[in-house]
């Protein structure tokens, strides 16, 4: 254990209540001070308001769009689905081009990291532009396979068409913000994402409202905002290869470098969509009412998990720093940290989910049956919490660790041997929608064993400016 990196309170005594020693039970809460905490706090906290503010687009352009019409809001939903699939697809571009950064930060070869920022901005802008423009000519069939009515129809095709202009910022974007994060910089991360967003309201106030545009409009705003904030992105990246003399074209090594590493982490991100789009569409079969209480009880779920995730990106950034400075001890210290801070704030969000679950279903929707089994699936979401972060901390350390093979493996084995016989079984035995999130609550707990497994047999704390 490293000094100073006390990972548990040990100075109570040992007590017995109903002949079960107690003093095991404090081991899950993280000692008053570590030398890691203030790192943390200075990365987890602006993450976690730029992974805040992310959402804010879905919700200005829902809020606004709302008022023109059902129509208009259902091609916007439609929309939206495909646009958040596919960038979420692509998400590899922040961790991977965090990874690699903070890797050689900490190896201290700063034009090194500079010229990774380059390439990783580089592939971003070549499949953005290729998303873009396969978007657009395909975009027809792709609303049609979407299921969207005729009269829905002109509303998605105009929001999806107009908002896949925005394709190649919005991956610029990721990469960008990968770039800081391995520097070490969510702040910058935090203001770009929190001016973006009131751009784009005031935007689509004026384009919508003002100008009468409808939901183009909306789709504009977003679009004009998105550059903005590309823009901004590209500004901090280049100042980064100026003060350090690195390169300013991309090379195709560091490109096949960027995807080589990402490969694995399409993998991870696309068994994830597969596991809580086909927990959707399982749902939807069983009732409206059980896809709508679903619908509540999930979106709740990824709000919450923003707290994590933003401890989750400081895990990226603190282990790919220590390990490319060759100090494997500090990244298992800083995991294990992490990992304390994981469990601490999932258990505070799992009571206050358990004791709010009724109110916070009230607000979603005034239909009583909904709001009851919403509220039975909210209790659920808050007792998986505490696995939960585990599962997204242990995720970060081993993309800062770089051991994104790893990651995917795991994925694999979770979504097609744990969670797949689960929901097969249960459909076959006419299960209902909460054996549904027990499906979940199993693919989780698969994952925390796998990857929890990795952690603890420190294979993946290899140092260097590169992983070999």
């Amino acid at each position: 254990m490293a000094p100073g990196c006390d990972r548990f309170v040990t100075q109570l005594k040992p007590s017995r209540f109903a002949g079960v020693n107690t003093q095991n039970w404090f081991k899950i809460f993280p000692a008053r001070t570590s030398p890691h905490d203030a790192a943390i706090r200075r990365l987890a906290l602006p993450a976690l308001g730029a992974l805040a503010a992310e959402p804010l687009y879905v919700l200005i352009d829902t809020a606004i769009v709302g008022h023109l019409g059902t129509q208009a809001l259902a091609g916007l939903a439609i929309a939206g689905i495909v646009l958040t699939g596919a960038y979420g697809i692509f998400n590899f571009l922040a961790y991977s081009t965090t990874a690699l950064v903070a890797r050689r930060i900490g190896s201290g070869d700063r034009r090194g990291a500079a010229e990774l920022g380059v390439d990783g901005a580089a592939v971003a802008v070549v499949i953005g532009g290729t998303l873009m423009v396969v978007g657009i000519v395909a975009a027809e069939l792709i609303v049609e396979a979407m299921g969207a009515s005729k009269s829905v129809q002109p509303y998605a095709l105009e929001y999806l068409r107009i908002s896949l202009l925005g394709a190649p910022a919005m991956l610029f974007m990721l990469a960008g913000s990968g770039y800081q994060r391995g520097r070490q910089d969510t702040r910058s991360t935090l203001v770009i994402a929190v001016a973006a967003n009131l751009i784009n309201l005031a935007l689509e106030i004026i384009f919508v409202y003002g100008l009468d545009g409808g939901v183009g409009g909306s789709a504009w705003g977003t679009v004009v905002a998105q550059w903005v904030a590309a823009g901004a992105f590209a500004v901090l990246l280049f100042r980064s290869v100026r003060a350090t003399g690195a390169r300013a074209r991309p090379q195709g090594a560091g490109m096949r470098q960027t995807l080589v590493v990402g490969g694995p982490l399409i993998v991870r991100t696309g068994a994830l969509l597969i596991v809580f789009v086909g927990t959707t569409s399982l749902t939807a079969r069983i009732s409206d009412t059980a896809v709508a209480a679903y619908q509540i009880a999930f979106q709740i779920f990824l709000l919450l998990a923003l707290a994590v995730d933003a401890i989750a990106i400081a895990a990226q950034a603190l282990v790919g720093n220590f390990l490319g400075g060759n100090d494997p001890t500090a990244a298992r210290a800083a995991g294990r940290r992490m990992i304390e801070w994981g469990i601490l704030v999932g258990l505070v969000i799992a009571v206050v989910l358990a004791i709010f679950r009724y109110d916070l279903a009230d607000i979603f929707t005034n239909d009583q049956t909904t709001s009851d089994l919403a509220a039975q699936m909210i209790l659920v979401v808050a007792l998986l919490q505490p696995l939960n972060a585990i599962v997204f901390v242990l995720d970060g350390i081993l993309i800062g660790a770089g051991d994104q093979r790893f990651l995917a493996l795991a994925m694999i084995i979770a979504t097609i041997g744990v969670w797949t016989p689960a929901v097969l079984i249960i459909t076959e035995i006419g299960g209902g929608p909460l054996a549904l999130w027990g499906a979940v609550a199993l693919f989780i707990g698969a994952r925390s064993v796998g990857l929890g497994w990795r952690f603890r047999s420190q294979a993946w704390a290899i140092g260097g400016a590169k992983r070999s």
